[in-house]
């Protein structure tokens, strides 16, 4: 058995990826808020903690799996998180969550002066790439953790790319996140097109999928989710509203000038009158022209 690693965020990510840390021989200490989610954890094998302050007594190397950047300020500087808990330097978090990239300069900064450490490692490859491990990592951080936490990142991801210091991983999540935002508005509006055109979508797509307009989108999410209608892809309306949100609010905070980023940050906000947060964020690509039409009419 290799070393015990905390899991903190038992929903759909952070349960597989715990299933995936014990199936790679680590022990998991797994932590939510939630006593079902800590039950459902308990059924895998994991052990559970069921305060903050136990799951930070048995594990050096944490990853967390949070909706809200200000979840993951909680855990390192609220009541009972990693600070007020963890006396000894040498603590590591690694949060897989999308979030602000300050809030995780300001939590690095504070960790760093109490002699911890902590990756921003937010993922794409949703529940199935955690749940088979071939997660891709955008990581943010120091070297030193990096070297540190490989074992674990290799055994949560099939690609671990280090982006840069504190907070670049969120900045490479937001800008990807944002890409596929914009992706499922034009792939909905090219499916629509071959339809009017008369030709087959999926037999479209096949094309486009070989040549230069291919994307993620068209290549996985189209044939996966959209063409078939299972819209069952595990990521909600409403984290993925969350996103472009976010990634519109750095955006502005750093003054570039983005007016089709602005577009389609304005697109997914207005969403929220149309799909509930908690649909399935690729039936966007099913509503973008009913949107518009009715903002027309």
């Amino acid at each position: 058995m290799r070393e015990s690693i905390g899991v903190i965020g038992l929903g759909r990510m952070g349960l597989a990826m715990t299933r995936t840390l014990l199936r790679e021989g680590f022990a998991a200490v797994a932590y939510d808020m939630l006593p079902e989610a800590r039950e459902r954890a308990r059924s895998i094998g994991a052990t559970v903690a069921d305060t903050l302050p136990a799951l930070f007594a048995d594990a050096r190397i944490v990853v967390s799996s949070l909706p809200l950047g200000a979840d993951v300020e909680a855990i390192v500087a609220g009541d009972g998180g990693l600070l007020a808990s963890v006396r000894e330097p040498g603590a590591l978090l690694v949060d897989t969550s999308t979030s602000e990239p300050e809030t995780t300069r300001k939590l690095h900064a504070l960790l760093r002066k109490r002699g911890h450490g902590m990756l921003d490692a937010p993922v794409s490859g949703g529940p199935s790439g955690a749940q088979a491990g071939t997660l891709t990592m955008m990581v943010g951080g120091e070297e030193a953790d990096l070297a540190r936490a490989g074992p674990v990142l290799d055994a949560l991801s099939a690609k671990v790319i280090h982006v840069g210091g504190p907070g670049a991983g969120n900045v490479a999540k937001l800008i990807n996140n944002l890409l596929c935002a914009a992706h499922l508005l034009t792939n909905g509006e090219a499916l629509r097109l071959a339809q009017a055109a008369g030709v087959d979508p999926a037999s479209v797509m096949r094309a486009v999928n070989a040549a230069s307009g291919r994307s993620g989108v068209s290549e996985v999410n189209v044939p996966r989710w959209i063409l078939s209608e299972t819209f069952d892809s595990g990521f909600t309306m409403g984290l993925m509203r969350k996103d472009v949100r976010l990634a519109i609010d750095l955006l502005r905070s750093v003054g570039a000038v983005a007016p089709m980023s602005e577009f389609v940050g304005a697109m997914w906000a207005g969403s929220a009158d149309v799909l509930a947060d908690d649909e399935d964020f690729n039936r966007m690509a099913a509503i973008e022209l009913q949107m518009r039409a009715n903002d027309n009419g």
